[in-house]
């Protein structure tokens, strides 16, 4: 089962993807007497994907096409999955190949990792603003799978992760990377990890949350730095230093997990943006598996103050 939040009557609302567009919860629950919850956050933490997924599964994909209140294609309005997850984490240097590009060797021990504010979320078609600040002069996009946490939880056993997670999406995940390493108006040092990860518009995920019966391997998905229409980098997971199912766990013995979290698991290569680029994340898997892509325009502040 797929998912989204669409914008609809000044609402952001959850609704189910079907070919055709997509039909809000609320629609379903006024047709069959259900009570699911309405917006993806709340969903999430009343657990009850598992079950809707379950009744999806068993006939409920055939009785959508009966139920009144479907968003056209042509009309719908993608917004973030939702606004405001206790944590983002995220995974830096997970594919060595990324390492390379800034000089440094994937860490082994541990992941490398950092933490992101829900104020940097956007949605799909939303502008990714670079930095009128004068010290950002180069920022970078990653595209990179996202696992979004189904419960709260605390030492899970690798090979219980699945259990903890509730679907899988596509993250556009941004970097300054000149302060980062440094430049002429500032000398560079990795303790500015936090600074350069939470400029606004530097987190974007959606537009589908995919569930996990979906994806039976995710060591086989392939994920797809794409910039201006042309793939600037690809990587499966399996390639990963740190696999999902480590990262779940080893996090969890250490912050723990809250539902609604955000896992986002490192990129194949970043991709420097400017002003009117197109950045894209694509994720591919076998059988012709594929999720939706996330597309974000790219605004320089520094050319266009008045968007600030």
């Amino acid at each position: 089962m797929r998912l989204a939040t669409i914008k609809l009557n000044g609402a952001e609302i959850a609704g189910i993807v079907t070919a055709e567009g997509i039909l809000p919860i609320e629609a379903l629950n006024a047709a069959k007497g259900t009570e699911w919850k309405t917006d993806m956050m709340s969903l999430i933490q009343s657990q009850q994907i598992p079950a809707m997924t379950e009744w999806y599964n068993n006939g409920g994909k055939e009785e959508l096409a009966s139920v009144a209140g479907l968003v056209p294609n042509e009309e719908v309005v993608y917004a973030p999955l939702y606004r405001n997850p206790k944590r983002i984490f995220g995974i830096g240097l997970n594919y060595v190949d990324h390492a390379g590009d800034i000089g440094s060797a994937a860490p082994t021990g541990f992941p490398g990792s950092f933490f992101k504010m829900p104020d940097t979320l956007i949605g799909p078609g939303d502008e990714i603003k670079t930095p009128a600040l004068k010290e950002a002069q180069k920022t970078t996009a990653e595209a990179e799978l996202g696992i979004i946490l189904g419960k709260d939880c605390r030492d899970v056993a690798e090979e219980d992760w699945e259990s903890v997670i509730a679907g899988y999406t596509t993250i556009l995940d941004m970097t300054e990377e000149s302060i980062l390493k440094g430049n002429d108006f500032v000398k560079g040092n990795p303790r500015y990890l936090c600074i350069v990860k939470n400029f606004p518009t530097f987190f974007s995920f959606g537009p589908q949350f995919v569930t996990p019966d979906e994806v039976p391997d995710v060591l086989k998905i392939e994920v797809q730095s794409v910039l201006n229409g042309e793939i600037y980098a690809k990587n499966v997971v399996s390639n990963m230093t740190h696999v999902p199912s480590r990262l779940i766990s080893l996090h969890s013995s250490i912050q723990g997990w809250y539902a609604g979290d955000i896992l986002s698991t490192g990129t194949p290569r970043a991709f420097h943006i400017q002003d009117g680029d197109i950045a894209e994340c694509r994720i591919y898997g076998p059988d012709g598996f594929e999720m939706a892509p996330l597309v974000n325009p790219v605004v320089d502040l520094k050319l266009h103050p008045e968007k600030a």
